[in-house]
C-alpha cells in the first residue's frame, strides 16, 4: 500500500498540492500534520509510522515535509528499512524500493 504522509506549518496554509502529488503517485491513505517540521509532536506522523505494515511505501512530496534535520531523516528511514517498509519522495526522485534509492539511504 501507498501511504501519504502530508504536513503544512501553520493552519493558514493548504495541503492541497502536497495531496494531488500524493494521489497522483498513487497513494491510497493519508496522514497530516498542521504544525512545524522542527516539533517532535506530531500526532499524523505517528499515527502514519504505526499504521505503515511491512510491504507498505511511505511517500512524502518533499523530504522537509517528513523532517527537518538529516539526522531525524535517517533515523526514520532506517526504522522504516528494518520493518520491511520503503519510502519515496517525490521531489528529490528518492525511493528505497530501488537499488538506486537505497544507495541515498
Amino acid at each position: 500500500m501507498q501511504v501519504g504522509y502530508e504536513r503544512v506549518s501553520t493552519d493558514d496554509q493548504n495541503l492541497g498540492l502536497q495531496r494531488d502529488a500524493l494521489v497522483a503517485a498513487g497513494c491510497n491513505k493519508f496522514f497530516s500534520d498542521k504544525i512545524s517540521g522542527s516539533k517532535f509532536d506530531r500526532p499524523g506522523l505517528a499515527e502514519c509510522l504505526n499504521f505503515l505494515r511491512e510491504g507498505d511505501v511511505l511517500v512524502v512530496w518533499r523530504l522537509d515535509r517528513l523532517g527537518r534535520s538529516l539526522k531525524d531523516l535517517i533515523a526514520i528511514v532506517e526504522d522504516l528499512d528494518k520493518r520491511g517498509i520503503g519510502f519515496r519522495s517525490l521531489q528529490e526522485s528518492i525511493d528505497t524500493t530501488t537499488s538506486g534509492g537505497k544507495l541515498v539511504f
